[in-house]
């Protein structure tokens, strides 16, 4: 089986801004694309990204999964990179002409079709660290790919730390190079301890790990930090906060100290888990801080966990109603 996101379609949805205007877009062969080496993203990080899915129902039918919200996001995320503003109207045409194309290609459940699009900064000037890029690259990337627990679901291990995941202000950008700045210690954390992911907390508060946002579950409540500029607003984490709110769970959006984390932990019944649009909802089992670990609750998979996933998939796969119009039929 090949690794998650590691298969792309033989074609994707692609279109340019050339200075002053947005290209037709069009569908091109995925297997690469011409950039000068000078690109102002090769030099000066001009790159933001998303991260959807598209899924396959019983009648046949094919639904993306939230679109308006990542696409939202992904011109958030341009502007905020002063990358060269484009319509939604735009990328929501070229998401859907490519999941279109390749509709026999999305599996079925529990697989689905990741879409990635991806926008990039394409002006060849070294001299413009401190100016924007005149002229961009969007496309939209499709993979398809299986059940991300397809291992077995277990729960993770976190190694909390006292750094951010990135720059404060870039936090609420999905963008490359705060992935990269959480390589490295992730990198550590696993050959060191063993864990999975960093959980990152400066100063002490509880924000979110490398590549996902972070959730405690004690009992009937949901707890997580409020949103700011400093960590990335998962659409996952307001889809299943959403959905917790319509089970009757109370949701509590505030600061979460580490040690107000490591108390709660220590309860029976509690759960943690991360939420991202790869695994959904991923359920967290040990904490570890300055050397010693924490169970989270028995340290094994909850059941409210389980429950807030399942509810997710089966709007995602067509099973139960989608009263939030979270889907987009094609």
């Amino acid at each position: 089986m090949a690794a998650f996101g590691s298969v792309f379609m033989p074609e994707m949805a692609m279109a340019r801004f050339d200075g002053a205007n947005w290209g037709q877009s069009a569908i091109v062969p995925s297997d690469s694309i011409s950039l000068h080496p000078g690109a102002h993203v090769l030099h000066y990080a001009s790159t933001c990204f998303e991260g959807l899915k598209a899924f396959r129902h019983e009648d046949g039918s094919v639904a993306i999964f939230r679109m308006d919200k990542n696409i939202a996001r992904m011109q958030q995320s341009s502007e905020l990179l002063s990358l060269p503003k484009f319509d939604a109207a735009l990328l929501s045409q070229m998401i859907i002409d490519i999941v279109r194309h390749y509709a026999a290609d999305v599996p079925t459940p529990p697989g689905s079709m990741y879409i990635r699009p991806t926008h990039i900064g394409t002006e060849p000037a070294i001299g413009k660290a401190a100016t924007p890029t005149l002229t961009s690259l969007l496309y939209v990337l499709l993979s398809p790919v299986g059940d991300y627990f397809a291992g077995g679901s277990r729960g993770l291990r976190l190694l909390m730390e006292d750094n951010a995941r990135c720059a404060p202000h870039m936090g609420m950008i999905k963008s490359g190079g705060n992935y990269a700045s959480a390589l490295y210690p992730t990198m550590q954390a696993k050959a060191k301890y063993q864990a999975d992911q960093v959980l990152f907390c400066p100063n002490g508060d509880v924000q979110e790990t490398g590549a996902a946002n972070f959730l405690l579950i004690d009992g009937n409540e949901i707890i997580t930090k409020a949103l700011d500029a400093s960590f990335l607003h998962g659409v996952t984490r307001d889809t299943i906060l959403t959905l917790a709110r319509d089970l009757g769970m109370k949701v509590s959006e505030r600061e979460l100290t580490v040690e107000e984390l490591l108390e709660r932990a220590a309860k029976p019944g509690t759960e943690a888990a991360l939420s991202g649009t790869a695994a959904v909802l991923a359920p967290v089992g040990t904490l570890i801080h300055q050397g010693k670990e924490y169970k989270v609750g028995n340290g094994e998979p909850g059941s409210t966990t389980a429950k807030l996933r399942q509810t997710l998939n089966d709007i995602q796969w067509g099973k139960t109603a989608d009263t939030h119009g979270w889907l987009t039929k094609i």
